[in-house]
């Protein structure tokens, strides 16, 4: 695994010794959660409401597990693309039943996924997954989806393996990810000794190039970045001092990482919205924080998640930090998304409660590394597994386009 990953891994699953916020979090009710549709507050035209067109009203992420018979339309085996550290099976993971589950809203169904529909509605396009190594996983499930349909072609890696690019020639259709720690532009500060201090800055009115240079060629964006943002971080706004995260710096305003994410995906989405050089019909997805499930422990500390089966929602805490993260994320993109913004449009691919029932999803000791045995990763997601519902709700979003 990644040095990324190994970080972001640490990050998500110190979130609740790192700060009071963390701890207050429990605290905090997400009214509009428990009482509508969470995107109906979205309702500009331009925006993209993920509700199956069969049924307006239904919302696709509030539901449950159930059992399918089915299982995932790709194995271990088939798909060539996997990296080993999703590879779970490979890596000896002896139980099945976490394969055989499929999401199912109340009041409505998420159709199958269908790798043939799907090349079909983006044929001519450029799909990319912009945010860090949970929105690689997210791709690299998607890619699996789709080479059942059509082989791609590997034609773009970076040095350290963190931006990809494949291409499917019989659709026109390119799939890629733009690896970014913050979306914004940020760097680590340094010591005498040229040696990482673990102290962040970042800048609010500058975004990360990594992402930001490729825009204007990009059809759809998915937009996410959660797991970076839980460590001693500097808020700048250009020459602006705003405050800082993590951090007991003298004469420095401290902020909660809420209002961080607040300052960040604000910024993120008018960057995207005033965008005058980006096609027309942009369409940016934002997706919602993905949970980790670390039990009896943290990374380091011996956690691990060894469950079997779903939870249900009686079982899982909708007050939690997460739930507060993806409420944050959402109301800046509903804040964001307001008057004539030519044509470009708007969607949630809302994953965070879909997913905190999904505790049997993760890698958890079957992850392949040689390096840190012992050390479970309950933060990324096997492939197969899970994770491929979320393209299923990708595809609502892209069937509302036609």
């Amino acid at each position: 695994m990644k040095s990324s990953e190994k970080t972001e891994r640490w990050i998500a699953t110190n979130m609740g010794r790192l700060s009071p916020f963390v701890l207050a979090s429990v605290f905090i009710t997400l009214f509009f959660f428990y009482h509508q549709n969470p995107f109906k507050f979205i309702s500009d035209q331009n925006v993209l409401t993920l509700q199956p067109q069969i049924d307006p009203e239904c919302d696709l992420f509030n539901g449950h597990w159930v059992p399918d018979k089915r299982g995932s339309l790709y194995t271990n085996s088939s798909c060539s693309t996997i990296p080993d550290s999703k590879n779970c099976i490979k890596h000896g993971r002896s139980d099945r039943d976490f394969l055989f589950w499929r999401w199912k809203p109340d009041g409505c169904d998420l159709p199958r996924f269908n790798p043939k529909e799907f090349l079909t509605m983006v044929r001519g396009k450029k799909l990319s997954f912009i945010g860090d190594s949970v929105a690689r996983n997210h791709m690299e499930s998607l890619l699996c989806l789709l080479s059942m349909e059509e082989t791609p072609k590997d034609i773009y890696k970076d040095g350290e393996d963190r931006n990809r690019i494949w291409y499917f020639p019989n659709h026109d259709f390119t799939l890629s990810t733009s690896w970014t720690k913050f979306l914004v532009a940020g760097q680590e500060r340094l010591d005498g000794n040229k040696t990482g201090t673990g102290l962040f800055d970042i800048d609010l009115a500058k975004m990360d190039e990594e992402w930001s240079k490729g825009l204007p060629n990009t059809d759809i964006a998915i937009v996410s970045a959660a797991h970076w943002f839980f460590r001693p971080i500097v808020i700048h706004r250009g020459d602006e001092k705003i405050g800082c995260i993590y951090c007991n710096l003298p004469n420095m305003t401290q902020i909660s990482p809420d209002e961080g994410f607040k300052l960040v995906y604000s910024s993120v989405f008018k960057h995207i919205r005033e965008c005058n050089n980006c096609k027309e019909e942009l369409v940016t997805v934002l997706r919602t924080i993905s949970p980790s499930h670390f039990e009896n422990g943290t990374w380091d500390t011996g956690g691990a998640c060894s469950r079997t089966s779903p939870f249900g929602e009686d079982q899982i805490d909708l007050q939690s930090n997460e739930m507060k993260i993806r409420t944050s994320q959402i109301e800046q993109l509903e804040g964001v998304i307001k008057g004539d913004f030519k044509g470009k449009k708007f969607g949630v691919l809302d994953v965070t409660k879909v997913m905190l029932m999904r505790p049997d999803g993760h890698p958890n000791g079957h992850w392949g590394n040689k390096w840190m045995k012992g050390y479970n990763d309950c933060v990324h997601w096997c492939l197969p597994g899970p994770i491929d519902a979320w393209n299923e709700f990708l595809m609502a979003i892209i069937r509302q386009l036609r």
